[in-house]
């Protein structure tokens, strides 16, 4: 009898510095309101984020949306509340490579749950500029408020400082 070989990696297995990792990212939103992470862990220690992570092996970007949603806010969300914003690619020379599906998803109002990777608030849009969010993520967050879809491109430097931004749609820089 012939042994079969198994063509599945582990999932401990890293990807190769420079290789994009898949991650999907959700914006909570109650009216003018985004429930957003201040980090405990690298990357963005003590930034707010939005929540999500690493898509899992064999889920597709909504799917793991979903899911991170729910480990870290304890909010159960439905596709159908989901809303596809756009992608964020991110290139370093180090260990910093994503590419992000950035969703938008509208919840009713309640207070901040306990999260165990970092402290979830609810920050009014007009104030995260006054706040410590990745560079990248204000020009995302007004795309969303508009609307408007985005595919946006940033660039890193081996400190994960970011040296450009574009917007690939509309063709313009953002930083």
């Amino acid at each position: 009898m012939e042994q079969q070989q198994s063509t599945s990696i582990s999932p401990k297995v890293r990807a190769p510095i420079g290789l994009k990792r898949a991650a999907a990212m959700v914006i909570l939103r109650y009216q003018r309101q985004f429930l957003l992470l201040k980090r405990y862990n690298p990357p963005h220690v003590g930034k707010y984020v939005p929540v999500g992570g690493k898509l899992e092996r064999f889920e597709s970007p909504d799917q793991a949306a979903i899911r991170e949603t729910f480990e870290e806010t304890g909010i159960r969300i439905t596709r159908e509340q989901l809303r596809y914003g756009g992608i964020l690619m991110e290139t370093s020379p180090v260990d910093y490579n994503w590419q992000s599906n950035i969703y938008l998803a509208d919840v009713p109002y309640q207070e901040a749950p306990l999260c165990d990777e970092g402290e979830l608030a609810w920050i009014n849009f007009e104030d995260i500029p006054n706040i410590s969010t990745p560079a990248t993520d204000w020009h995302i967050y007004q795309y969303l408020m508009r609307e408007q879809p985005f595919a946006m491109n940033a660039i890193f430097d081996e400190n994960i400082q970011v040296l450009s931004m574009t917007e690939e749609i509309e063709g313009i820089a953002l930083i």
